[in-house]
Order: structure tokens, then sequence, then C-alpha cells
């Protein structure tokens, strides 16, 4: 399996265009960070975590012409407003898309792409087949996922295991029992929005401690915002085993 990091930046804390901050302004290409998402593919699937907003523009400069399902990790606009341009696959691969969800998702997908989901469509809409997940394993053609529920302030959201590989973001706070479903991971994906506390986020130096108490040979830190820092600048602080993620970034597991 390939992990492609489509984005990982965030909305949360995301200034206005004329900022004069240096990430913003950095030529950096690491520094160029679009709302955070992931791909996952196989020789044969390919799967999108979240939409963001950004969703048509992570396709496109990826080239990506053939996607099976998405999946979602919770409702929030960010990870879910980019949901109607999966009707260009739908177009291309002649196939509705399936989208895995849990009920709170579900829930906000219809009523936010209310058109997609009507008795009577508008010709051209997303096709789209729900697939109601919980806290159950569940198959995503050949691969497994694992939920893991975490606690993004007050809301449940979903990370997944797959394999050696776990995607977590949008918490701040994860349950022992959920924990032992992390342990054993070669990898994991965590979020770490800033060096300041947040309310609903890991800091960077929580999800680092994170990372070290579960025992995570690597982490890669995503859903960053502005407010961490520069790439280069932050990396360099970084102990072994532990880096920030960037747009394109690509793991082989």
């Amino acid at each position: 399996m390939t992990v492609t990091f489509l984005g990982t930046g965030t909305s949360t804390g995301v200034p206005m265009i004329a900022c004069p901050c240096n990430v913003c302004h950095s030529p950096d290409p690491m520094d160029k960070r679009l709302r955070s998402s992931i791909l996952l593919q196989t020789e044969d699937t390919s799967i999108v975590i979240d939409t963001t907003p950004d969703f048509r523009t992570q396709m496109l400069r990826i080239g990506l012409t053939s996607l099976n399902a998405v999946v979602f990790t919770h409702p929030h606009k960010d990870h879910i407003a980019g949901l109607d341009d999966v009707r260009a696959f739908n177009f291309f691969m002649h196939a509705p898309m399936h989208v895995y969800a849990n009920a709170m998702t579900e829930e906000t997908l219809k009523r936010e792409f209310a058109y997609a989901f009507a008795d009577k469509r508008y010709p051209g809409v997303p096709e789209i087949i729900l697939h109601t997940i919980d806290d159950r394993p569940f198959d995503v053609r050949e691969l497994t996922f694992i939920p893991i529920q975490v606690w993004h302030y007050k809301m449940p959201v979903y990370g997944f295991r797959i394999g050696d590989f776990t995607y977590i973001t949008d918490a701040n706070r994860i349950e022992e029992a959920e924990r032992e479903k992390i342990r054993g991971s070669k990898v994991l994906v965590l979020n770490a929005l800033r060096r300041e506390s947040h309310i609903s986020h890991f800091t960077l130096a929580e999800a680092i401690h994170l990372a070290d108490e579960l025992g995570v040979e690597q982490a890669y830190f995503t859903h960053i915002s502005h407010q961490l820092g520069l790439h280069a600048e932050v990396s360099a602080e970084l102990p072994p085993g532990r880096a920030l993620a960037y747009d394109g970034l690509q793991i082989a597991l």
C-alpha cells in the first residue's frame, strides 16, 4: 500500500490572503498546505480519506483518474466540502462512488448535499452509495479499516488503522482502550496544529509525547496551522522518527 498526503493543512487559524506571516509567503513548497486528507493506493484500489474543500485541486495536482471509495473521519466542513466533485469519477469510471461514514456524518452529508440523495435527482449530480460504519472493522475492497474513536473536543471522530498504518486527524484526546488499537503501528499520522494549547487539537508537543508513549517507530504530523511555523525550522527541532508531513509526501507500506 502507498499513502499519499493530499493535504496537510487546516482551516483552523488560517489567516486572510493578505497575511504578512513568513509561512504564508514562504517559497518552500513544503509550506504550501491544502486541507488535510490522504490517498491510499494498492495495485487495484484507490481510497481517499476525507474530501476537503481542496479535493478537486488535490485530484488534479496528482492526476488521479480512478477512485473507488471515500472514507470520512467526521462531518466538519473542512473534511466533507469537496464531496460534490466525486461526480468526475462517476463520469470516467461509469460507476457510483462508495462512501463510508458513521451515522452522524451521514446525516450531515444528506443535509449538505441533499440534491445527491433526493428521490428525484437532477441529471449529473454525484452518484453515491452510502455505507454506514461504526466502531467495528470494515472492508473497502481488499483493505480492512479498524476505526479508532478519538475526541475532537466533545465530538467523536474516527481515526483508522489499516494494517501497520494509523491515520488520526482532528483530535485532542484518545481514551486508553482506543490507544491499544494504535499500538504496534509502524507508521502513525497524527494532527499537530500548533505549539500553543488548543481546545480541540493536539499541540506539537502533545503529538510527539503520544507517539513516544505508544512506541511508534515513525510518526508524521499533519493538520498543521501556519501558527506552527516554517516546515524547515520545525523539522530541524524534531527527534528521530518524528517528522512533519507535507503535501505530496508518499509512504510505501
